[in-house]
């Protein structure tokens, strides 16, 4: 597009650099295009999703679309360590915790993973018992383990991506909030309070803040934000809740409830999936919900007796659609900016998405096309509003 005298033009801009804007900026800068990068807070921050310390890395999914596309995440997090020269991936194996009756019904998992050929053990409690002392469990509950399962750094692992775009040529700016997008018919024009800026395409992964940049184009996601709250728990006996001798865990109920070993330091994190009030991105508490902890810690010191007192609690968002699915693709009418959303559930894939982002952001002689169509941004779950609603996944 023609730019007006003074703007910068680049090939691809992407707003927003948490995970996954950090991971298409990394994925677009190495394939040779000049890439412009911008966040509205400072880099690290943690007013968003991608902060703190571990994410799981799982095969373990309802659906066999989601773990055929576990395997493109293994291979792209063992790329990512490659290039930065960072161990990133920690294997501890992963447990899913299914009680009688669960609202999560695990057949959905089992037959995911069939289809995928992908290997794990079905244990009863006594067996549950008899590898992890640690774990009690009421009885009839059913347990899949999957060997694979794994820890992935977030803040680190951002940090590694963004430094990888850096080395590629890309050009990164914090605390450059974007306030507009201007869609024309050769590009697209992104206004910042400190300046224009012009470029082919934008990738928009702005997560929470997603629709107050798409409305002025004429498009929204249902979106539902969630102000999370995850607790890290002391054991009295760290060693017995280490990486190498207590498994990634998560709880198949309503509520259901997630949680990680000792990493990085002698705590034991956990948090209720879906389980935080709705909130607006920039009207958060930052405080400690009582109701949640107590909802949590009697979880906790039921499942997981030995895993200790809470000793402190913090705040991400979910921004979430209808069916839980991601984001990623075009925008309808405005076809120049594309949507990376992870609904709560996508650091574990962010460098398999923002690779995906950067094949889509992609000239069309590159043959690139949209891989995974329940994504898709026109799908029924973002244009019904009559669409159930379920999170429950």
């Amino acid at each position: 597009m023609s730019a007006h005298a003074g703007t910068q033009s680049f090939d691809v801009i992407v707003v927003g650099l948490g995970g996954l804007g950090s991971a298409a900026a990394w994925h677009l800068a190495r394939s040779g295009r000049s890439v412009l990068g911008l966040e509205q807070f400072a880099f690290g921050h943690d007013r968003g999703a991608s902060h703190d310390t571990s994410r799981i890395l799982r095969h373990s999914y309802h659906r066999p679309d989601y773990v055929r596309l576990t395997h493109h995440a293994y291979a792209d997090w063992a790329t990512l360590e490659e290039a930065s020269g960072e161990t990133l991936v920690t294997t501890t194996g992963g447990i899913d915790l299914c009680p009688r009756g669960s609202a999560l019904p695990l057949d959905d998992y089992t037959r995911s993973l069939d289809t995928e050929r992908i290997p794990y053990e079905v244990l009863d409690v006594e067996e549950v018992r008899s590898r992890w002392p640690q774990v009690s469990l009421p009885e009839g509950t059913t347990t899949l383990y999957q060997e694979r399962t794994s820890i992935v750094p977030a803040a680190r692992s951002v940090a590694a991506m963004q430094r990888l775009a850096l080395r590629s040529g890309a050009v990164l700016m914090d605390r450059t909030a974007v306030t507009a997008l201007h869609h024309r018919a050769h590009g697209v024009e992104v206004v910042t309070p400190g300046g224009r800026y012009c470029a082919d395409k934008v990738v928009l992964c702005a997560d929470a803040w997603t629709d107050r940049l798409l409305e002025p184009l004429g498009r929204t996601i249902p979106l539902t934000v969630l102000d999370q709250q995850i607790t890290y728990f002391e054991p009295a006996d760290p060693a017995r809740f280490a990486p190498e001798a207590f498994p990634v865990w998560i709880w198949l109920d309503d509520p259901s409830f997630f949680g990680f070993p000792c990493y990085g330091e002698a705590t034991v994190k956990a948090g209720e999936d879906c389980g935080g009030p709705e909130a607006g991105p920039d009207d958060r508490t930052g405080t400690t919900d009582p109701v949640m902890l107590e909802r949590l810690s009697s979880f906790m010191a039921a499942t997981f007796p030995g895993s200790g007192a809470p000793i402190r609690s913090k705040r991400c968002l979910y921004t979430l659609t209808p069916d839980r699915d991601f984001v990623l693709g075009t925008v309808p009418e405005a076809e120049r900016v594309l949507v990376g959303l992870g609904a709560g559930h996508a650091f574990k894939f962010a460098p398999t998405l923002g690779r995906m982002l950067a094949e889509l952001a992609g000239d069309p002689g590159l043959g690139a096309t949209e891989p995974y169509t329940p994504f898709r941004p026109d799908r029924p779950a973002l244009t019904d509003p009559g669409h159930p609603v379920n999170w429950m996944t």
